[in-house]
């Protein structure tokens, strides 16, 4: 007898979707997944409202400057819109290697890697080398792109403290000498803001024979001359092996990169399988990458203009008495440690009109609940006023 082809039993998976605690949650209170109806650089329009966007990565405001705009129109012009395939059947283009050549050349690497996304590019940047027996060492707060890769390679982990080059070392001592090991770390760690303390971190790992990888997607374009990140700041080039980060915040693009020695891009071309079978990134996307990065070159304003208005927000935020954690960066978060004191919070900026992100325990360490905010070169004098009046009016609320 034939099985019908729908079942009129329970599907238990249906169900599990259904009641999900978390997704009632999110559904009730709507902190995530808003979509604005129209954006002109930090003012966006939410619900009839217009705000200010004060959680956007654009760090240096490239996402709306006229060069670049004219460059992703001219390549959809001339490529059309989408490769429609992947780079190692029919999706290669001249622009990619391009942008690959240029992006290696101002990171001073032998070569680099182009992905769709940039969590492909950090998640390939370790599930592609370490390798089951293999020890990754890892600081606790990485992003979840590279908890991935890790839980990929099938590798044994394990972490240490948050930015401490002693339980590194601590944890080392657990680990064979003759392991093969790879160090895992963010150059700018995004919800805190923290800058790594690479020169120790480094210079542990290369005591340790450690493969380093870093994760510089928040400090590349912030950090270093010109925004060559946070390896290029600190002056340690030829003590990691792997820089990988993304397209989509001071590139003003969408995709991610991963630079390295010229053998290791060839070893993750031939076995990475986030590299072999993703699409290639679009002629627009590859164009506005390429533009953005000339002009990071060309025009310093935008990063000087960066740091201006990041220390003007920091210094308001420290007169209203609230935690940044110790923010070195950009990325500032406001620490209320309980999503019952930061649902409201929220709720207040948003009153007042301005745009930012909740982030609760799991996705921060228990006890950190947080605002999530980033500063942009694009943030004006007008919407600094309006943006201390709201934080002094969320304040009052708590």
């Amino acid at each position: 007898m034939a099985i019908s082809f729908f079942s009129k039993g329970k599907k238990a998976m249906i169900s599990r979707c259904r009641d999900d605690y978390a997704t009632k949650m999110r559904l009730k209170y709507a902190p995530y997944y808003h979509a604005m109806e129209s954006q002109t650089g930090t003012n966006v329009r939410l619900q009839g409202r217009d705000m200010i966007m004060l959680s956007s990565n654009d760090y240096l405001g490239l996402s709306f400057h006229p060069k670049v705009i004219e460059a992703g129109r001219a390549a959809m012009l001339k490529w059309g819109t989408s490769t429609t395939g992947a780079r190692t059947s029919n999706g290669s283009r001249g622009f990619h290697v391009e942008l690959e050549e240029r992006l290696a050349a101002f990171l001073g690497r032998e070569a680099c890697h182009i992905h769709v996304a940039g969590y492909l590019s950090c998640l390939s940047s370790v599930a592609s080398f370490a390798q089951k027996g293999d020890h990754i060492l890892a600081d606790k707060n990485i992003h979840s792109c590279l908890w991935d890769g890790i839980r990929l390679s099938m590798a044994t982990v394990e972490r240490f403290s948050h930015n401490s080059p002693d339980d590194l070392r601590e944890v080392l001592t657990a680990v064979s000498p003759d392991a093969t090991k790879m160090l895992v770390v963010e150059g700018v760690y995004s919800m805190e803001g923290h800058i790594a303390r690479l020169p120790e971190l480094a210079e542990i790992a290369e005591e340790n024979g450690c493969f380093t990888v870093l994760d510089d997607a928040h400090g590349f374009g912030v950090l270093g001359r010109k925004g060559r990140g946070t390896v290029d700041h600190f002056g340690l080039n030829d003590k990691v092996d792997i820089i990988c980060g993304s397209l989509s915040k001071s590139l003003a693009s969408t995709g991610g990169f991963v630079a390295a020695s010229r053998e290791i891009i060839e070893y993750l071309r031939t076995h990475s399988k986030q590299t072999i079978f993703s699409a290639a990134i679009s002629p627009s996307q590859a164009a506005c990458a390429q533009t953005s990065l000339e002009i990071m070159q060309q025009e310093p304003q935008h990063l000087e203009r960066l740091w201006a208005n990041t220390r003007r927000y920091r210094a308001m935020l420290k007169s209203l008495g609230l935690d940044t954690w110790e923010s070195e960066t950009p990325a500032v978060p406001i620490v209320l440690g309980s999503k019952e004191r930061v649902y409201p919070f929220w709720k207040a900026l948003m009153e007042k009109g301005v745009f930012t992100v909740m982030s609760i325990a799991p996705a921060v360490p228990a006890g950190k609940d947080l605002i999530r905010t980033a500063i942009s070169a694009m943030h004006t004098e007008e919407q600094f006023e309006r943006i201390a009046d709201a934080m002094a009016y969320a304040v009052k609320r708590l």
